[in-house]
């Protein structure tokens, strides 16, 4: 059994501050390798040179301490608590806000966050999506990603009947991601929540987006339907920036949940290329 740990929410602003900077400006490591991969499997020359250029923009994005992309994305901050942590210095979420706004205004990152009628901007890019869990240990980790809007309207989450089966989802996922087209910034990585509940499963497709692109679910079964499904996202023939391609989507991954035995929640949330995220344990 841990120890009791304190740990200052400065201390986990501190972190969060820096992670929407760098997410911004450089690019992750897992996205940078499937996107060589994928530039060195393309069969269309257009999209050899759209996914050549994607590396190229993140190169100089990341020399010239600039954003990759001018969305600059809502600032999603997941949690994952330790329950032996004793959190001191003040408000946990009132930290988190204090740190998205230090870090997109030192950053010089745009404020997309508005009232949803008024569409009158907050003005610091706060309030941020906040996800807390509670886990064994006595350490935080936190997650953070700069969620565009373009991917973010793209995504979808249904009720199916149970009747619908694995084959329903599957079916589900590639016309969500062959309605999105061009409009969510292809190559995607798919992020697909099944089970739980309508919020579980919009959940557990956010999370999905978060893993290392390309890491396989540790249920073979599982990972079997991932990848089924990208090949037939990538069959669709939409490609990097919808001028066709096979790579419309450089990952397909997967999160589910027990459910109630008359519903099938499927979520599916798209991201795009860029796929801003950075994790620190603290």
């Amino acid at each position: 059994m841990s120890q009791i740990r304190e740990v200052s929410v400065s201390e986990i602003g501190d972190a969060i501050r820096t992670m929407a900077v760098e997410a911004n400006r450089i690019m992750a490591p897992d996205m940078r390798a499937s996107l060589s991969a994928a530039a060195a499997n393309e069969e269309s020359p257009v999209g050899v040179t759209i996914l050549h250029q994607i590396l190229q923009n993140a190169d100089i994005a990341a020399a010239e301490s600039m954003p990759t992309c001018q969305d600059t994305g809502a600032a999603v901050v997941f949690l994952d608590i330790g329950q032996d942590v004793h959190l001191v210095g003040g408000n946990l979420h009132d930290a988190v806000n204090a740190a998205v706004r230090q870090g997109y205004e030192e950053g010089y990152l745009r404020k997309s966050m508005c009232d949803p009628f008024t569409r009158a901007n907050t003005g610091d890019n706060t309030p941020a999506l906040i996800h807390e869990h509670i886990v064994p240990g006595n350490q935080v980790k936190i997650t953070f990603t700069a969620k565009g809007g373009g991917s973010e309207n793209a995504s979808q989450l249904k009720m199916f009947p149970p009747s619908a089966g694995r084959q329903g989802v599957v079916d589900f996922v590639v016309k969500v991601v062959e309605q999105a087209g061009p409009n969510a910034c292809p190559p995607l990585v798919v992020g697909v929540g099944i089970g739980g509940s309508f919020d579980v499963s919009a959940g557990l497709a956010k999370k999905a987006i978060l893993r290392d692109a390309g890491t396989p679910n540790a249920d073979p079964a599982i990972a079997d339907l991932e990848q089924e499904i990208l090949a037939k996202i990538n069959d669709l023939g939409i490609g990097p920036a919808g001028l066709g391609g096979r790579t419309t989507a450089l990952a397909v991954q997967v999160e589910y949940h027990p459910c109630h035995i008359a519903s099938l929640p499927v979520a599916v949330n798209i991201q795009c290329h860029a796929n801003r995220h950075r994790e620190v344990t603290i």
